[in-house]
């Protein structure tokens, strides 16, 4: 049976030249809002008058298009860039570290006797006098490095004409791609515009910190702001953006540009700390993406600390007062960049960004890409998160504490996933990510329309019962929202049967249907976990007995999960028991698993195992938790697998150099090994060769000292080579073959437990044996044959042989 996809909140339509409220509605008067929703900007080529008009009101800055009474400090001015340059150079850190920097280079050429010989008994005016003069002109060319920079860094908000015209030019594109326009709430955009308000009253700054999926991003929030009235911020960006043509189109509208990496330049770092307290210390909005880059894979990144750093010392140092915080979350139908994400997750060098790039995203501006769903999480006081932070976590604040560097660390990590929980709770989950999930985790080749329209029924109410929020749709029915989705996924990710008695549909691209199912994997990984944690019983077959697990084995499996998938998911931040005996109640209440407990002594749960229900109803509400896990449990089984190419043939010791293998190239066969075990088979996710899988999963076995990695400082030139730790070596036989046996093995066997069991697929002697033979042939290369000699060359060619051989089982 069809619901309605209706919401208790309004939306607020923010859509060419109209931006209206849409409390929930009746059936009556469903037509009169939908066509609300389609009804984007006059085209020039279907109705040129109108269009024309549209335009000249944009010029002449005809009523709110003026953009004259914005909530904020005021921008867009003429001379705004060069007194915001004047404000950061008169930044009095910026003038000491230019004074320490010139004094060091001072006392190195005085070193170098360049100014005159060291040590001298009393002070002999010539060389002091000769000394003064070249500090002198070492800062005043350091000030004008500064200078120079500076005027690159900042945004240059000079022309309110330009602004005027931008934001139409940006609008006009924006809904041609994203035909339904951009949604916000409306009780959301009232409470932002009210603390805006305050906020200007006392010359505090809005820091917006929004998720990263697309360049849309920054388009769509400065859209917003400038549709509602609000100063816009300044988008912190980086300056491979900044190329030209579009660079300065952006600078002009809002973009700051920063180098991707600082490296060891004090003078850079220092210059970008004392913009950001110039933005902060005169009210100026800012915006930037506590991700850092684009997330690929649909879902939250961990956040990343660069900015967030600077604007935080800023507060915590007492040179800015006070800072809002809100977080904001940007949801699409369908972002425009995943073809070159799933490129690029595949092994693809990522394009260099220049106009060509740029320009190549107007062949999708004929698609029709539904709509952006934009929504911020209620704004908070940074100075407020500092003190409720200091209180929790020192027991006796004092000044020194405030610039600890022990303190200041774990206050950076917490305000992070802080502002990425508030992200994920404000998300709205769109009716592609709906459908896109429903089809990826569903046993069999194809689902009816009938089945996809009771999943997703399903699924939005289980996205609901978690806190989550379904994109708000009026009164359409589920089928009236499945169709739009599976329009706005198209024909290339969604499969059609036709001539069926029913409508039947599939997954065609797994790959880039993924990200939209990542987007609501967020909300489940609780459960998804706890029940990977019983499949590795369900998975041996047999009666329900031999079925059920022990309380003590789920807590400890589910923690080992939850260790192995600590760079993929934001988790809940109660801890770990609780957070499991709360997630148990909820399945145990859904019907998905049952309980057994200990009624005589203390009540506890001794045993987990399927509800009869679940049983009865083919497993399919299990069976969707562990079909949102598999995929990243089989890409960690495939990190793991990988580390058995660093065993070195030379068995190596501790200071053996030709142990150390180039980390890029490993990384590189490591996908090529996936790919082969795709295709043969031994792997049932496709997605589990992406490159951010196993870097995350490299990542892990850096931090747990099963792999080293060698980063030479300095000289980004030289790439980093990586060793297997000797205590994680595997051993091998009389033949040389690697042996199923050891740390690193027991590691992959206990990841083994909970993956997904291939229908022409059983665990056993002949996997391991093809497993790893597989993995000596792909990484056979990587160590050369310096050292070998003859023999060693001969036994080699061995083991080859004997790999390949052993593959073809």
């Amino acid at each position: 049976m069809s619901k309605h996809f209706s919401d208790s909140s309004p939306d607020l339509s923010i859509l060419g030249d109209s931006l209206q409220v849409h409390p929930p509605s009746t059936a009556a008067d469903q037509t009169s809002q939908e066509q609300s929703l389609l009804e984007p900007y006059a085209r020039f080529r279907s109705d040129p008058i109108n269009a024309l008009q549209e335009f000249g009101l944009h010029l002449t800055g005809t009523g709110w298009r003026s953009y004259d009474k914005i909530v904020g400090t005021d921008i867009f001015y003429p001379g705004f860039s060069e007194n915001m340059r004047a404000m950061v150079m008169r930044q009095g850190k910026l003038q000491s570290r230019i004074s320490e920097l010139a004094q060091k280079r001072v006392e190195v050429e005085i070193h170098e006797g360049l100014l005159g010989p060291k040590g001298l008994d009393g002070e002999v005016e010539e060389h002091i006098t000769r000394r003064l003069a070249r500090r002198r002109q070492l800062e005043e060319e350091l000030r004008q490095v500064a200078d120079e920079w500076t005027d690159k860094m900042i945004c240059k908000m000079d022309s309110k004409l330009f602004i005027r015209g931008a934001y139409y030019l940006c609008t006009q594109l924006l809904t041609r791609a994203y035909h339904q326009g951009i949604h916000v709430s409306s009780h959301e955009v009232t409470q932002l515009r009210a603390v805006a308000e305050k906020a200007a009253a006392k010359k505090q700054s809005i820091i917006f910190l929004p998720c990263h999926r697309s360049h849309v991003d920054y388009v769509s929030l400065q859209l917003v702001c400038y549709r509602l009235g609000l100063a816009l911020p300044t988008v912190v960006a980086g300056d491979n953006l900044n190329f030209p043509v579009i660079g300065p189109f952006l600078q002009h509208a809002g973009a700051m540009w920063i180098r991707r990496s600082f490296g060891d330049d004090q003078l850079y770092a220092t210059l970008v700390q004392s913009y950001m307290d110039t933005l902060l210390q005169n009210g100026y909005n800012i915006e930037c993406f506590v991700e850092g880059g684009r997330s690929r894979t649909g879902k939250l990144l961990q956040p990343k600390f660069g900015i967030l750093s600077f604007l935080l010392d800023s507060v915590l140092s007492g040179r800015v007062e006070d800072a809002i915080v809100c977080p904001v979350s940007t949801q699409y139908d369908k972002v425009i960049e995943v073809d070159s994400y799933i490129s690029e997750l595949l092994g693809q060098p990522k394009p260099k960004e220049d106009l060509f790039q740029f320009l190549s995203a107007s062949n999708v501006l004929s698609l029709k890409l539904g709509r952006v769903d934009v929504r911020f999480h209620e704004p908070w006081s940074l100075r407020g998160f500092i003190d409720q932070q200091r209180s929790r976590l020192v027991k006796s604040p004092s000044i020194e504490t405030m610039y600890d560097a022990a303190f200041k660390r774990k206050l950076l990590t917490t305000l992070g996933y802080k502002v990425l929980k508030e992200i994920n709770d404000v998300s709205v989950v769109m009716p592609t990510a709906l459908v896109g999930t429903v089809l990826l985790t569903l046993r069999g080749r194809g689902v009816g329309k009938s089945e996809l329209v009771r999943r997703v029924n399903w699924l939005s109410e289980r996205v609901r019962a978690q806190g989550g929020r379904v994109a708000h749709f009026a009164e359409s029915t589920t089928d009236i929202v499945v169709d739009k989705a599976l329009a706005v996924l198209g024909p290339k990710l969604v499969g059609r049967v036709d001539d069926l008695p029913e409508e039947t549909f599939y997954a065609e691209d797994r790959f880039q249907l993924s990200f939209y199912r990542n987007m609501t994997i967020h909300l489940f990984v609780s459960q998804a976990l706890v029940c990977a944690a019983v499949y590795t019983k369900v998975k041996l077959g047999g009666g329900p007995e031999g079925q059920r697990i022990s309380y003590a084995e789920l807590t400890e499996y589910v923690l080992f999960l939850s260790q192995l998938f600590r760079a993929e998911f934001i988790y809940p931040t109660e801890g770990l028991r609780e957070t499991l005996d709360i997630t148990l109640q909820g399945l145990e209440r859904d019907g998905v698993l049952t309980t057994s407990r200990n009624n005589v002594v203390s009540n506890e749960i001794e045993y987990i195992e399927l509800h009869p229900q679940e049983r009865a109803s083919g497993r399919e509400n299990f069976d969707f938790y562990c079909f949102l896990i598999w995929p990243f449990i089989e890409a960690s089984w495939l990190g793991a697998i990988s580390l058995f190419m660093l065993t070195s043939p030379h068995h190596p010791t501790n200071t053996d150099a030709d142990a150390w293998v180039d980390y890029k190239t490993v990384q590189d066969r490591a996908q090529l090994l996936g790919k082969t075990r795709y295709h043969q088979g031994d792997l049932s996710y496709f997605e589990a060769v992406n490159k951010e899988a196993l870097k995350n999963a490299f990542s892990r076995s850096e931090d747990e000292g099963i792999i080293t990695v060698q980063r030479p400082r300095g000289d980004g030139k030289v790439p980093p080579k990586v060793r297997l730790d000797l205590e994680w070596m595997p051993a091998r036989d009389s033949d040389g073959g690697l042996v199923a046996e050891g740390k690193l093995w027991e590691m992959c066997e206990r990841i083994s437990q909970s993956r997904r069991e291939g229908k022409n697929r059983r665990d056993g002697t002949t996997v391991r044996t093809r497993v790893l033979g597989l993995a000596e042939l792909v990484g056979r290369d990587l160590f050369g044959d310096v050292g070998v000699g003859e023999e060693g060359l001969a036994s080699r060619a061995r083991r080859r042989r004997g790999s390949q051989a052993r593959a073809q089982l």
